[in-house]
């Protein structure tokens, strides 16, 4: 099925084509049809930045027990215990409050200086020459070393930790996670044999920390994790931090390439980086949409969603509601007013490492900028990829 700007009014999150630019069709949804309903897969969808942060607030009428992803949703698969992105509270919360011990302000703070070094490091490797891949050379690398960093997890199970969870969250050009012969959803197992030696060799990590640590669970009984728990929360992190910072960093450097103007404001003032960050995950968000199931009959716009029902939120058409942001929301502006957009989520799916994706982001930046104030963006060889669960760029080289 082919969809245009001007043709019929169709979405879907495996339409591959649509979803290179899908922001002409965010519009005319906002404008012509704020609940939308496709036909063809059954699912409903709401595009305005109100309608998006009701639905992801009210957990109790979409929930995410059934997947956060409409291919998971539409399956009816079991969902394996200690996902918390796809679990409602109180189980939710009891996981979240874990984690949380990994992102607090004190934390971040001490890995701040470590993300730099290894940015550095990074960035000094290539310069000298004529090109610079803001993926390749550093967006896919980065984020899950700061991973590394806050589980304690050795360089050498890195590679294989983001081979795990490439074969399950990367699909093929419009194809949907449940149809992946590796399997739906990652057991975590890749972490296993480093948990087993961590186990025997105790460090000032957050692996050890939740190896150790005690909580009460849903059902009042006082434990720790589980393994197969633990495995699932390492893995979660692992893929979730490294996939939205890889696409943050790819799309600075399309954006910047394409506003050279704003560029250069950034190479002159750096205190600017914050807001510039803000607007890059604004414009091109790392994931388009987020799936709830219905769990009563709902009301958008004077029409009825039944319970049972599957709804997306699409994210990137919130972020661009002039409703929200004012009428040149459809345009790039690394000076806009920062408002809380809809990247991260809101309420209690809140993405726990937003604090963590901005560092890197901001730092990353500052850091290109320094070795490389110019730069055009080599779109012949650039690799877009795009799945139903994230969108971006597996390499975004450049001309230097």
């Amino acid at each position: 099925m082919t969809a245009s700007a001007t043709g019929e009014l169709y979405y879907d999150p495996w339409h591959a084509d649509l979803n290179a630019d899908p922001y002409p069709m965010f519009k005319r949804f906002r404008d012509e049809a704020p609940l939308y309903y496709n036909e063809v897969h059954d699912f409903y969808a709401v595009s305005r930045f109100d309608d998006v942060n009701r639905t992801l607030v009210d957990f109790r009428t979409f929930s995410s027990a059934r997947g956060a992803v409409l291919e998971i949703i539409k399956s009816g698969m079991a969902i394996p215990p200690g996902l918390l992105v796809f679990e409602d509270p109180p189980a939710h919360d009891i996981h979240r409050s874990l984690l949380a011990r990994a992102f607090t302000p004190r934390k971040m703070n001490a890995l701040e200086p470590k993300v730099r070094d290894f940015t550095k490091k990074c960035l000094d490797a290539v310069v000298g020459g004529d090109h610079f891949d803001f993926v390749e050379d550093l967006g896919a690398i980065m984020p899950l070393r700061v991973v590394g960093m806050l589980f304690g997890i050795p360089e050498d199970y890195q590679h294989r930790v983001q081979q795990d969870g490439d074969r399950h969250v990367r699909t093929e050009r419009g194809g949907r996670m449940t149809d992946n012969p590796e399997g739906t959803l990652s057991d975590g197992e890749v972490f296993a044999e480093f948990i087993d030696w961590r186990i025997d060799h105790p460090a000032d990590d957050l692996t050890t920390e939740l190896l150790n640590a005690e909580f009460t669970d849903e059902t009042g009984v006082v434990r720790k994790l589980r393994r197969d728990e633990l495995l699932i929360f390492m893995n979660l992190v692992a893929v979730a931090g490294a996939e939205t910072t890889t696409r943050l960093i790819g799309w600075s450097g399309k954006l910047l390439s394409e506003h050279p103007d704003q560029r250069r404001q950034l190479v002159a003032d750096r205190s600017l980086l914050p807001a510039a960050i803000e607007e890059i995950l604004r414009f091109e968000p790392p994931a388009l949409q987020a799936g709830r199931f219905v769990t009563q009959d709902v009301e958008f716009h004077g029409t009825t969603v039944p319970e049972g029902s599957a709804i997306l939120t699409l994210l990137g058409a919130a972020n661009r509601d002039e409703r929200r942001f004012g009428d040149d929301a459809e345009h790039f502006d690394i000076n806009r007013t920062p408002r809380q957009h809809a990247s991260f989520g809101v309420g209690a799916h809140y993405c726990l490492g937003n604090a963590l994706a901005r560092i890197e982001g901001r730092i990353a930046l500052d850091e290109i900028l320094s070795r490389f104030p110019d730069w055009e963006i080599d779109h012949e060889n650039a690799v877009f990829s795009s799945s139903s669960t994230v969108r971006g760029w597996d390499s975004m080289p450049a001309h230097v």
